[in-house]
């Protein structure tokens, strides 16, 4: 699942910042806590949509708080001490020019559950609530955790580019990633005149796969058949077995999966897993998800009329005789 996959790696690199912060605090090597206003001001933009800037911008040596938003009316403070006489100690300091706005306290790398239960001094009458207004590590994976799959995606490629930016050049190039590459450049709004016959009843190969609601997909993509045969073409040009190699990592695919799955729940397993290894590709181009997931349909059915993948009818019926 996705999901899983977005969340799973934002919790580890978040975690990772968290425990690093706090280690190297304890050796006074300073650095990651110095960077982290201006990583929390980006990473708060981007998860909660915020128009946050440093402080340090808009004036100098401001005590108590290090960002803020004032387009939402939010003043932050970033701490790696998350203790209420932190909290109590940022709202006592001159915010009077911030009445009216919300006040928030994020830690960079405690816990801070135990914090949101206690009352504080509010001396400027600050918009604050304990409860939700108190951030951590935690917390903000649990919003994470209920956005949706795009917004996930982003944070995630937020958070690798801040913090795991090498992790791509560990990938391996592959040949799927070439082909979606060449796909990306077509245009499938238009038809594409069959030249070639396919060698079975395709109607025939949905039902003695049981495949009902991949149907609807295999029919909505089958006329780019003859499409991706001349983009193998072009492929094949670049050297030997390239399209082969394609084919042969699409049945390979299918094969490991057709063990555990089988009808529409094997098609769409398949097609799962090759997105997750053509976004797993150092030569990938990065595209919006729903057009990854558009054009590894095209090649999935293609290598269904193929007969790459799923049972062929004519085989089926051979061995039944």
């Amino acid at each position: 699942m996705e999901r899983s996959k977005y969340w799973d790696l934002c919790e580890y690199r978040l975690s990772v910042l968290c425990t690093r912060i706090e280690v190297r605090g304890k050796l006074n090597i300073l650095n990651f806590h110095n960077h982290s206003e201006n990583f929390y001001l980006h990473f708060l933009n981007e998860l909660y949509g915020y128009k946050l800037t440093n402080m340090n911008e808009v004036q100098q040596n401001v005590e108590g708080i290090d960002l803020v938003d004032k387009e939402n009316k939010i003043v932050i403070q970033v701490s790696s001490t998350a203790t209420k006489s932190k909290i109590n100690s940022a709202l006592a300091k001159d915010l009077s020019s911030y009445k009216d706005y919300s006040f928030k306290f994020v830690s960079i790398c405690k816990d801070a559950s135990s914090l949101r239960a206690n009352s504080y001094e509010n001396p400027h009458n600050l918009i604050f609530n304990p409860a939700k207004d108190i951030l951590d590590v935690p917390s903000l994976l649990s919003k994470i955790q209920g956005l949706k799959i795009v917004e996930q995606q982003a944070i995630s490629r937020f958070l690798e580019d801040e913090l795991d930016p090498n992790i791509r050049e560990r990938f391996t190039e592959t040949n799927l990633a070439a082909v979606i590459n060449l796909i990306a450049n077509e245009d499938l709004t238009d038809g594409y005149a069959a030249d070639r016959p396919i060698p079975f009843n395709v109607d025939t190969k949905l039902e003695v796969n049981n495949l009902e609601s991949a149907a609807m997909i295999i029919e909505d993509y089958k006329t780019h058949h003859h499409r991706v045969a001349r983009i193998y073409e072009e492929f094949d040009t670049a050297g030997k077995n390239k399209s082969n190699s394609v084919l042969h990592a699409l049945r390979t695919i299918y094969a490991k999966l057709s063990t555990k799955f089988s009808g529409d729940e094997l098609f769409f397993n398949v097609v799962e897993q090759v997105i997750q290894r053509i976004q797993n590709s150092a030569n990938f181009i990065e595209i919006p998800l729903d057009e990854l997931e558009q054009y590894v349909n095209v090649l999935s059915v293609d290598a269904f009329i193929r007969c790459k993948i799923f049972k062929n009818p004519n085989e089926v019926k051979c061995a039944a005789s």
